[in-house]
C-alpha cells in the first residue's frame, strides 16, 4: 500500500521534472523473481526506475539515505522507507554480502530485484566495470538478469548537486540474460565474473556509454587523490 501511496504523492513531480520515455517495458515478466541490473549516474535512478515499472521494485540503497538529517535527505528516506528499499550500510564489513543474500530471499519469493552492477554511481558518465554481485545473485537465484540503461538522470542531478533541474529521461530495457549453460557448474569467481561482464556489455549496449575497465570506486578514489594532489600544489605556491 505505501509503494503504490508513494507513486501517487511523488509521481506527478518526478513526472513534471522530467519527461520520461521508457523503451522495452515488456521485457519485464508479469511475475516471477528478475534482476534489473541498471547503470548508475544519478541517485535519481533509483526513484525513476521504480516509478515507470508497473511491478514494485527492491533496490538496495546506502544507509546514509535513510538516516540523514537534511531536508532533502529526508524526503528521500521517507521515499526508500514507503518502497521498501534495503538499507545497507556500507561501513560494516559483511555489508555488500549481507545485502545479496537478503536480496536472494526477495528473489525467492518471487520479487523484482533491483542492482547497480557498477556499485557505485559513475563519476563522468561512463560505464566502469561491473562488481561481481550481480553475477553471485544471478547463478545463485536462477532468476533471469534484465539490462537497464538510464539516459538523462545525470543531466537532472549530476554528482554533488542536491536541486535537480527540468530535463528528459530515456529508459531502455533489455531482453532477460539467462545463463542455463553455466547452472551444472559451481558459482566460482569465473562464473560469477563471466555473467556479470556479460550484463554490463548489455547495459552498454543499451546506453551507447563509453566503458573503462576499471571500478567506479577506483576511479573515485584517483579523482578525490587529483583533488588533494592540486590543492595542495595551490597552498605550496600561495605559500
Amino acid at each position: 500500500m505505501k509503494y503504490q501511496l508513494s507513486r501517487v504523492v511523488l509521481g506527478p513531480a518526478l513526472r513534471l521534472l522530467a519527461r520520461t520515455r521508457v523503451i522495452g517495458s515488456e521485457h519485464i515478466p508479469a511475475s516471477g523473481p528478475a534482476i534489473l541490473a541498471s547503470n548508475h549516474l544519478s541517485v535519481l535512478d533509483s526513484f525513476y526506475l521504480p516509478l515507470m515499472v508497473e511491478r514494485p521494485v527492491t533496490f538496495a540503497a546506502k544507509s546514509e539515505y535513510f538516516t540523514g538529517t537534511r531536508l532533502s535527505d529526508r524526503v528521500v528516506g521517507v521515499y526508500l522507507k514507503a518502497t521498501k528499499q534495503l538499507s545497507v550500510d556500507r561501513a560494516e564489513a559483511r555489508a555488500g554480502q549481507a545485502m545479496l543474500e537478503a536480496a536472494l530471499g526477495l528473489l525467492r519469493e518471487g520479487s523484482l530485484f533491483g542492482i547497480y552492477p557498477e556499485g557505485t554511481r559513475s563519476p563522468d558518465g561512463r560505464l566502469y566495470r561491473g562488481r561481481t554481485g550481480v553475477g553471485w545473485l544471478a547463478l545463485h537465484s536462477g532468476a533471469p538478469v534484465i539490462p537497464v540503461a538510464m539516459v538523462g538522470t545525470d543531466r537532472l542531478l549530476p554528482p554533488g548537486h542536491r536541486i535537480p533541474r527540468p530535463g528528459r529521461i530515456e529508459i531502455r530495457i533489455g531482453k532477460p540474460l539467462t545463463f542455463e549453460e553455466l547452472s551444472d557448474q559451481p558459482p566460482g569467481a569465473r562464473q560469477r565474473r563471466e555473467v556479470t561482464d556479460r550484463v554490463v556489455a548489455a547495459i552498454r549496449e543499451l546506453s551507447g556509454q563509453e566503458f573503462v575497465p576499471m571500478y567506479a570506486s577506483v576511479r573515485k578514489e584517483q579523482i578525490a587523490a587529483e583533488k588533494a594532489a592540486g590543492a595542495a600544489g595551490r597552498a605550496g605556491a600561495a605559500g
